[in-house]
């Protein structure tokens, strides 16, 4: 689940230091800012993507490190005009889901150091959390499921199938209904149909199909990331599952 969660951070980390001058020139022709501006744009995507994916993975400093990816989410938001394009704002603001929950789950394990000590209550702030990284992980499955396109005479029929099987799934997953067995069944589902479509290993890296394709396939595996979270720690206290406890 970490590892997934933090798949796109680190691809993308990775990408700005093989794409450095791209990367400055866009900024600054976008921007006008200049040429010092648009670098220290770059470095700070560079760092701040790689370094807190590192750290999440060594499981230190994770509040923090989730801090600094918040941050780099909304820079990028801002610095490539995500915000007047709907489709990529989504799917940024649904990156959140993922560290909403890895944030959730710090927030849990942090409790369980204080397990004997009374606490008044539910863990509130936690289960708004994982409701709030549950619909966020549903925002970006619907954005691959309105983007999923095929070349050939089965369109309809896999249109027809995403629907039938994504999107109850999803919505069981959100309002926290049968929710590790519906993110379970998703994660699965979305792993075979991500390698299917966005096997960005097929095009020559001198394409600029492979970086859209790519792009694609690791947004994928975050979601798939968020799932397995929800699959690991439940849906939390907001949530029909929860709630069934006490009927």
């Amino acid at each position: 689940a970490v590892v997934s969660t933090q798949s796109t951070g680190m691809e993308d980390g990775v990408r700005m230091w093989y794409q450095w001058k791209e990367q400055s020139n866009y900024i600054n022709h976008h921007w006008g800012c200049g040429t010092f501006l648009s670098t220290m744009f770059v470095v700070y995507n560079l760092f701040g993507q790689l370094i807190p994916s590192v750290l999440v993975l060594a499981r230190k400093y994770v509040k923090v490190s989730v801090g600094l990816l918040f941050g780099v989410v909304f820079i990028q938001t801002v610095g490539y005009g995500i915000l007047f394009d709907v489709r990529f704002l989504l799917r940024n603001v649904s990156l959140l889901g993922g560290l909403v929950l890895l944030l959730a789950e710090s927030m849990g394990e942090a409790k369980t150091m204080f397990a004997g000590v009374p606490t008044l209550g539910e863990n509130r702030p936690q289960n708004y959390m994982q409701l709030a990284g549950r619909v966020l992980i549903c925002l970006m499955f619907l954005t691959l499921l309105g983007e999923m396109s095929f070349n050939n005479a089965f369109t309809e029929f896999v249109r027809a199938i995403e629907l039938i099987v994504g999107l109850p799934l999803m919505i069981c997953v959100c309002i926290g209904y049968k929710t590790k067995l519906a993110s379970c069944c998703l994660v699965f589902w979305l792993f075979f149909l991500n390698i299917y479509l966005n096997p960005f290993w097929m095009y020559s890296s001198s394409r600029a199909m492979h970086d859209f394709v790519k792009y694609d396939f690791f947004q994928t595996l975050s979601v798939i990331g968020g799932l397995l979270y929800v699959v690991t720690n439940g849906p939390g206290g907001v949530s029909f599952d929860e709630h069934k406890k006490n009927w």
